[in-house]
């Protein structure tokens, strides 16, 4: 499909995405369609992103060492998306799609921007840009299990819905365990602001964050 409006049944689950809480603003319907046009590029994109995220959770437990709680809670986080990056990996095998670097939309590099450089806020930050990923993550694989074409991709967003959630929970713990809930929302609240609005320029190419 290209050009136009996407048909009601595709357009109201994208703005029933804004439920989900850490965001600020769903997904468009011009993403949708362009995810739903280029599943093959998803996929492999999505191959990346799981990739990136258990590298973003090793990330932090090296920059906070001696955080023992950190540890216990990041660890098996990674080690989950690193079994996700295998599973899309196998599925790639099977459909005979060579897993390649891909451009990276600017999303990522965007939110990293925002996040602040001096302690205790950068650790703050760092795990709120990381939620916010995920949050992300769980709101676009939400629509893409309920309007793709192909069964074996309902199947696996679908599948993949429930960790994501717990993923973006769970720096929502480390964040309140460590700072008063009001400070946590009202940053979440200014970050989540600017996540949305990086979303408002699509990128050409079909990204899990573009």
């Amino acid at each position: 499909m290209s050009g136009g409006s996407l048909p009601v049944a595709v357009e109201a689950p994208v703005a029933a995405a804004a439920r989900v809480r850490w965001l600020a603003a769903p997904s468009s319907a011009a993403w949708l369609e362009q995810a739903l046009a280029h599943p093959e590029l998803l996929l492999i994109d999505h191959a990346h992103c799981e990739r990136k995220a258990a590298g973003a959770a090793l990330q932090l437990m090296f920059r906070y060492p001696s955080d023992g709680e950190l540890a216990a809670v990041l660890s098996p986080l990674a080690r989950e998306e690193l079994e996700h990056f295998e599973r899309v990996q196998a599925l790639l095998e099977r459909r005979g799609i060579a897993l390649r670097a891909l451009a990276a939309p600017p999303y990522g590099a965007a939110l990293a921007a925002l996040v602040r450089r001096a302690e205790p806020e950068r650790m703050l930050d760092s795990f709120l840009v990381a939620g916010l990923i995920e949050a992300r993550s769980h709101e676009r694989m939400a629509l893409l299990a309920a309007h793709s074409p192909d069964p074996e991709l309902r199947d696996l967003y679908g599948d993949l819905l429930a960790s994501e959630a717990r993923h973006f929970g769970l720096y929502w713990v480390l964040c309140e365990r460590r700072w008063p809930r009001p400070v946590v929302a009202e940053r979440l609240a200014a970050l989540a602001a600017n996540e949305a609005e990086i979303l408002t320029s699509l990128h050409p190419q079909p990204r899990m964050h573009s």
